[in-house]
Protein backbone atom coordinates (compact mmCIF):
# COMPACT_ATOMS: atom_id res chain seq x y z
CA UNK A 1 0.00 0.00 0.00
CA UNK A 2 1.42 3.34 -1.04
CA UNK A 3 1.65 5.77 1.83
CA UNK A 4 0.09 9.22 1.67
CA UNK A 5 3.53 10.80 1.93
CA UNK A 6 4.82 8.90 -1.11
CA UNK A 7 1.76 9.90 -3.17
CA UNK A 8 2.24 13.52 -2.17
CA UNK A 9 5.89 13.39 -3.19
CA UNK A 10 4.98 11.96 -6.59
CA UNK A 11 2.43 14.72 -7.18
CA UNK A 12 5.00 17.33 -6.17
CA UNK A 13 7.52 15.92 -8.65
CA UNK A 14 4.86 15.96 -11.39
CA UNK A 15 3.96 19.60 -10.68
CA UNK A 16 7.63 20.62 -10.76
CA UNK A 17 8.14 18.79 -14.08
CA UNK A 18 5.13 20.51 -15.62
CA UNK A 19 6.32 23.90 -14.44
CA UNK A 20 9.69 23.32 -16.10
CA UNK A 21 8.29 21.95 -19.37
CA UNK A 22 8.50 24.68 -22.04
CA UNK A 23 5.17 25.66 -23.55
CA UNK A 24 4.56 24.64 -27.14
CA UNK A 25 5.90 27.37 -29.40
CA UNK A 26 3.27 29.25 -31.36
CA UNK A 27 3.53 28.81 -35.11
CA UNK A 28 5.30 31.60 -36.96
CA UNK A 29 2.82 33.44 -39.19
CA UNK A 30 3.83 34.24 -42.77
CA UNK A 31 1.82 36.28 -45.25
CA UNK A 32 2.30 34.92 -48.78
CA UNK A 33 1.11 37.02 -51.69
CA UNK A 34 0.22 35.68 -55.11
CA UNK A 35 -1.57 36.96 -58.20
CA UNK A 36 -5.20 36.37 -59.07
CA UNK A 37 -6.89 33.34 -57.54
CA UNK A 38 -6.20 29.70 -56.75
CA UNK A 39 -4.42 28.14 -59.72
CA UNK A 40 -2.09 25.35 -60.77
CA UNK A 41 0.91 27.65 -60.38
CA UNK A 42 0.49 27.61 -56.60
CA UNK A 43 -0.16 23.85 -56.42
CA UNK A 44 2.80 22.99 -54.15
CA UNK A 45 1.73 25.61 -51.61
CA UNK A 46 -1.78 24.15 -51.36
CA UNK A 47 -0.19 20.72 -50.94
CA UNK A 48 2.04 22.06 -48.17
CA UNK A 49 -0.98 23.47 -46.35
CA UNK A 50 -3.30 20.49 -46.70
CA UNK A 51 -0.64 17.83 -46.06
CA UNK A 52 0.61 19.72 -43.01
CA UNK A 53 4.17 20.31 -44.24
CA UNK A 54 4.14 23.99 -43.24
CA UNK A 55 2.54 23.18 -39.90
CA UNK A 56 5.22 20.56 -39.23
CA UNK A 57 7.79 23.29 -39.85
CA UNK A 58 6.12 25.51 -37.24
CA UNK A 59 4.57 27.84 -39.79
CA UNK A 60 1.11 29.33 -40.20
CA UNK A 61 0.69 30.32 -43.83
CA UNK A 62 -1.79 32.98 -44.92
CA UNK A 63 -2.30 33.30 -48.69
CA UNK A 64 -3.25 36.77 -49.94
CA UNK A 65 -4.45 37.17 -53.53
CA UNK A 66 -3.52 40.40 -55.31
CA UNK A 67 -4.98 41.73 -58.55
CA UNK A 68 -1.76 42.05 -60.57
CA UNK A 69 1.92 41.14 -60.47
CA UNK A 70 2.93 44.81 -60.35
CA UNK A 71 0.67 45.46 -57.34
CA UNK A 72 1.97 42.30 -55.69
CA UNK A 73 5.60 43.39 -55.95
CA UNK A 74 4.68 46.90 -54.77
CA UNK A 75 3.10 45.46 -51.61
CA UNK A 76 6.10 43.19 -51.07
CA UNK A 77 8.55 46.08 -51.36
CA UNK A 78 6.44 48.16 -48.96
CA UNK A 79 6.47 45.39 -46.35
CA UNK A 80 2.74 44.67 -46.52
CA UNK A 81 3.68 41.12 -47.54
CA UNK A 82 6.54 38.97 -46.27
CA UNK A 83 6.87 36.75 -49.32
CA UNK A 84 5.48 36.41 -52.84
CA UNK A 85 5.18 32.90 -54.27
CA UNK A 86 4.30 31.74 -57.76
CA UNK A 87 4.88 35.23 -59.08
CA UNK A 88 6.30 35.96 -62.50
CA UNK A 89 9.97 36.87 -62.23
CA UNK A 90 9.79 39.93 -64.48
CA UNK A 91 8.25 42.41 -62.04
CA UNK A 92 10.53 41.48 -59.11
CA UNK A 93 13.58 41.83 -61.38
CA UNK A 94 12.42 45.25 -62.60
CA UNK A 95 11.78 46.39 -59.03
CA UNK A 96 15.19 45.20 -57.81
CA UNK A 97 16.87 46.89 -60.77
CA UNK A 98 15.20 50.14 -59.68
CA UNK A 99 16.36 49.77 -56.08
CA UNK A 100 13.46 47.98 -54.35
CA UNK A 101 14.52 46.14 -51.20
CA UNK A 102 13.37 42.70 -52.30
CA UNK A 103 15.22 39.55 -53.38
CA UNK A 104 14.49 36.39 -55.34
CA UNK A 105 15.12 33.21 -53.34
CA UNK A 106 14.11 30.38 -55.67
CA UNK A 107 12.67 29.44 -59.04
CA UNK A 108 9.29 27.73 -59.04
CA UNK A 109 8.19 27.16 -62.65
CA UNK A 110 11.63 26.80 -64.23
CA UNK A 111 10.16 26.90 -67.76
CA UNK A 112 7.22 28.91 -69.13
CA UNK A 113 4.07 26.70 -68.97
CA UNK A 114 2.07 28.76 -71.49
CA UNK A 115 0.15 27.71 -74.59
CA UNK A 116 -0.79 30.00 -77.48
CA UNK A 117 -4.46 29.27 -78.21
CA UNK A 118 -6.46 30.62 -81.17
CA UNK A 119 -9.87 30.57 -82.81
CA UNK A 120 -10.83 27.37 -84.61
CA UNK A 121 -10.34 29.05 -88.00
CA UNK A 122 -6.64 29.62 -87.20
CA UNK A 123 -4.70 26.41 -87.78
CA UNK A 124 -1.04 27.39 -87.33
CA UNK A 125 1.24 30.07 -85.96
CA UNK A 126 1.82 31.55 -89.41
CA UNK A 127 -1.93 32.24 -89.64
CA UNK A 128 -1.57 34.81 -86.84
CA UNK A 129 -0.12 37.43 -89.17
CA UNK A 130 -2.43 40.44 -89.08
CA UNK A 131 -4.43 38.97 -86.18
CA UNK A 132 -5.17 40.30 -82.67
CA UNK A 133 -3.39 38.51 -79.81
CA UNK A 134 -4.04 39.00 -76.10
CA UNK A 135 -0.86 39.36 -74.00
CA UNK A 136 -0.10 40.27 -70.41
CA UNK A 137 1.19 43.77 -71.14
CA UNK A 138 3.35 45.87 -73.50
CA UNK A 139 6.48 44.99 -71.50
CA UNK A 140 5.25 41.72 -70.04
CA UNK A 141 7.27 38.51 -70.41
CA UNK A 142 4.34 37.06 -72.39
CA UNK A 143 5.21 39.50 -75.18
CA UNK A 144 8.69 38.00 -75.40
CA UNK A 145 7.21 34.50 -75.39
CA UNK A 146 4.81 35.27 -78.23
CA UNK A 147 7.44 37.02 -80.32
CA UNK A 148 9.76 34.02 -79.91
CA UNK A 149 6.96 31.67 -80.93
CA UNK A 150 6.06 33.67 -84.04
CA UNK A 151 9.60 34.43 -85.27
CA UNK A 152 10.20 30.98 -86.89
CA UNK A 153 7.05 31.54 -88.96
CA UNK A 154 8.44 34.85 -90.26
CA UNK A 155 6.07 36.99 -88.19
CA UNK A 156 7.81 40.01 -86.71
CA UNK A 157 6.69 42.59 -84.12
CA UNK A 158 4.29 44.89 -85.94
CA UNK A 159 2.89 42.04 -88.07
CA UNK A 160 0.15 41.43 -85.48
CA UNK A 161 -1.93 43.56 -83.13
CA UNK A 162 -1.72 43.28 -79.35
CA UNK A 163 -4.27 43.84 -76.62
CA UNK A 164 -3.33 43.51 -72.97
CA UNK A 165 -4.83 41.78 -69.95
CA UNK A 166 -2.68 41.04 -66.90
CA UNK A 167 -4.36 37.84 -65.75
CA UNK A 168 -4.64 34.62 -67.71
CA UNK A 169 -8.33 34.37 -66.79
CA UNK A 170 -9.00 37.76 -68.43
CA UNK A 171 -7.12 36.74 -71.59
CA UNK A 172 -9.11 33.51 -71.73
CA UNK A 173 -12.38 35.42 -71.46
CA UNK A 174 -11.32 37.74 -74.27
CA UNK A 175 -10.60 34.74 -76.48
CA UNK A 176 -13.76 32.82 -75.58
CA UNK A 177 -15.84 35.96 -76.09
CA UNK A 178 -14.43 36.55 -79.56
CA UNK A 179 -12.71 39.84 -78.71
CA UNK A 180 -9.31 38.54 -79.86
CA UNK A 181 -8.05 35.97 -82.33
CA UNK A 182 -5.56 34.32 -79.99
CA UNK A 183 -4.31 34.48 -76.42
CA UNK A 184 -1.36 33.17 -74.44
CA UNK A 185 -2.78 31.09 -71.60
CA UNK A 186 -1.71 29.08 -68.58
CA UNK A 187 -3.30 25.76 -67.56
CA UNK A 188 -6.10 25.00 -67.09
CA UNK A 189 -7.48 27.89 -69.18
CA UNK A 190 -5.84 26.53 -72.34
CA UNK A 191 -7.59 23.19 -71.79
CA UNK A 192 -10.93 24.92 -71.22
CA UNK A 193 -10.55 26.79 -74.50
CA UNK A 194 -9.53 23.65 -76.40
CA UNK A 195 -12.60 21.85 -75.03
CA UNK A 196 -14.73 24.55 -76.68
CA UNK A 197 -13.14 24.09 -80.10
CA UNK A 198 -10.21 26.51 -79.96
CA UNK A 199 -6.83 25.41 -81.31
CA UNK A 200 -3.59 25.12 -79.37
CA UNK A 201 -0.87 26.38 -81.74
CA UNK A 202 2.11 25.49 -79.56
CA UNK A 203 3.74 25.63 -76.14
CA UNK A 204 6.08 28.40 -75.07
CA UNK A 205 8.53 25.90 -73.60
CA UNK A 206 9.13 24.61 -77.14
CA UNK A 207 10.37 28.07 -78.24
CA UNK A 208 11.81 29.64 -75.08
CA UNK A 209 13.01 26.82 -72.79
CA UNK A 210 15.87 29.02 -71.54
CA UNK A 211 13.52 31.51 -69.84
CA UNK A 212 12.33 30.75 -66.29
CA UNK A 213 8.78 31.80 -65.50
CA UNK A 214 7.94 32.17 -61.81
CA UNK A 215 9.62 32.20 -58.43
CA UNK A 216 9.60 33.18 -54.78
CA UNK A 217 10.60 36.70 -53.76
CA UNK A 218 10.98 38.16 -50.27
CA UNK A 219 10.99 41.50 -48.55
CA UNK A 220 14.66 41.92 -47.60
CA UNK A 221 14.00 43.59 -44.26
CA UNK A 222 11.65 40.79 -43.19
CA UNK A 223 13.98 38.08 -44.50
CA UNK A 224 16.99 39.61 -42.74
CA UNK A 225 15.20 39.38 -39.40
CA UNK A 226 13.59 36.00 -40.08
CA UNK A 227 16.13 34.01 -42.06
CA UNK A 228 15.53 30.83 -40.04
CA UNK A 229 11.78 31.07 -40.68
CA UNK A 230 12.41 31.62 -44.40
CA UNK A 231 14.65 28.56 -44.57
CA UNK A 232 11.94 26.47 -42.88
CA UNK A 233 9.41 27.74 -45.41
CA UNK A 234 11.63 26.85 -48.36
CA UNK A 235 12.34 23.40 -46.90
CA UNK A 236 8.61 22.75 -46.45
CA UNK A 237 7.99 23.93 -50.00
CA UNK A 238 10.62 21.50 -51.28
CA UNK A 239 8.88 18.72 -49.37
CA UNK A 240 5.61 19.67 -51.09
CA UNK A 241 7.29 19.51 -54.49
CA UNK A 242 8.69 16.04 -53.81
CA UNK A 243 5.19 14.94 -52.80
CA UNK A 244 3.69 16.43 -55.97
CA UNK A 245 6.18 14.58 -58.17
CA UNK A 246 5.46 11.21 -56.55
CA UNK A 247 3.22 9.37 -59.03
CA UNK A 248 1.22 7.69 -56.30
CA UNK A 249 -0.03 11.11 -55.17
CA UNK A 250 -1.60 12.05 -58.52
CA UNK A 251 -5.23 11.58 -57.51
CA UNK A 252 -4.83 13.34 -54.17
CA UNK A 253 -2.94 16.22 -55.83
CA UNK A 254 -5.89 16.69 -58.19
CA UNK A 255 -8.33 16.63 -55.27
CA UNK A 256 -6.30 19.23 -53.36
CA UNK A 257 -6.28 21.80 -56.17
CA UNK A 258 -9.93 21.12 -57.02
CA UNK A 259 -10.91 21.69 -53.37
CA UNK A 260 -9.31 25.15 -53.15
CA UNK A 261 -10.29 26.45 -56.58
CA UNK A 262 -13.29 26.78 -58.85
CA UNK A 263 -11.61 24.55 -61.42
CA UNK A 264 -13.22 21.39 -62.78
CA UNK A 265 -11.61 18.05 -61.87
CA UNK A 266 -11.09 17.18 -65.54
CA UNK A 267 -9.23 20.45 -66.18
CA UNK A 268 -7.16 19.95 -63.03
CA UNK A 269 -6.33 16.40 -64.12
CA UNK A 270 -5.07 17.65 -67.48
CA UNK A 271 -3.08 20.37 -65.72
CA UNK A 272 -1.42 17.84 -63.44
CA UNK A 273 -0.32 15.68 -66.34
CA UNK A 274 0.87 18.78 -68.21
CA UNK A 275 3.03 20.00 -65.31
CA UNK A 276 4.38 16.53 -64.55
CA UNK A 277 5.21 15.61 -68.15
CA UNK A 278 7.19 18.81 -68.69
CA UNK A 279 8.72 18.99 -65.19
CA UNK A 280 7.77 22.64 -64.91
CA UNK A 281 8.20 22.87 -61.13
CA UNK A 282 11.84 23.21 -60.11
CA UNK A 283 12.85 20.81 -57.35
CA UNK A 284 16.48 21.89 -56.96
CA UNK A 285 15.86 24.93 -54.78
CA UNK A 286 18.69 26.65 -56.63
CA UNK A 287 18.70 29.48 -59.15
CA UNK A 288 20.26 28.72 -62.51
CA UNK A 289 22.73 31.41 -63.52
CA UNK A 290 22.26 30.50 -67.18
CA UNK A 291 18.48 30.87 -67.06
CA UNK A 292 18.63 34.03 -64.98
CA UNK A 293 21.08 35.65 -67.40
CA UNK A 294 18.84 34.67 -70.33
CA UNK A 295 15.87 36.35 -68.62
CA UNK A 296 17.89 39.48 -67.85
CA UNK A 297 18.99 39.66 -71.47
CA UNK A 298 15.38 39.33 -72.62
CA UNK A 299 14.32 42.17 -70.33
CA UNK A 300 17.18 44.29 -71.63
CA UNK A 301 15.72 43.86 -75.09
CA UNK A 302 12.54 45.54 -73.78
CA UNK A 303 14.60 48.37 -72.29
CA UNK A 304 13.58 47.38 -68.76
CA UNK A 305 16.80 46.25 -67.08
CA UNK A 306 20.01 48.23 -67.26
CA UNK A 307 22.52 45.93 -65.61
CA UNK A 308 23.67 43.08 -67.80
CA UNK A 309 24.43 39.88 -65.94
CA UNK A 310 25.31 40.42 -62.27
CA UNK A 311 22.84 37.75 -61.18
CA UNK A 312 23.96 38.00 -57.54
CA UNK A 313 22.32 41.37 -56.93
CA UNK A 314 18.88 39.92 -57.68
CA UNK A 315 19.23 36.92 -55.34
CA UNK A 316 19.36 36.47 -51.55
CA UNK A 317 22.57 34.49 -51.48
CA UNK A 318 22.47 33.65 -47.77
CA UNK A 319 19.53 31.30 -48.36
CA UNK A 320 19.79 30.47 -52.08
CA UNK A 321 22.49 28.73 -54.05
CA UNK A 322 23.21 29.93 -57.60
CA UNK A 323 23.94 26.99 -59.87
CA UNK A 324 25.89 27.33 -63.11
Amino acid sequence: MISFGWRAARWLLLVVALLHTPAARAADAISIGTVGSASANLWPVYIGIQKGFFEEAGLKVDIIYVQSSAALVQQLAAGSLDICMSTGLVDPIRAIDQGAAISIVRFEAQDPPYALVAKSSIKSLKDLKGKVISLGGPKDITRIYVEKMLAPSGIKPGDFDMVFAGATSARAQALLGGAVDAAILLPPFNFQAEAQGFNSLGLTVEYAPELPFSGTAVNKAWAGKNEAILKRLLAAHSKSLEWFYDDKNRDESIKILTSVSSLKPDDVSKSYDFFRKNNFFDKSGTISRKKMEALLEALQSLGDVQAKGNVERFVMQSVTKISD
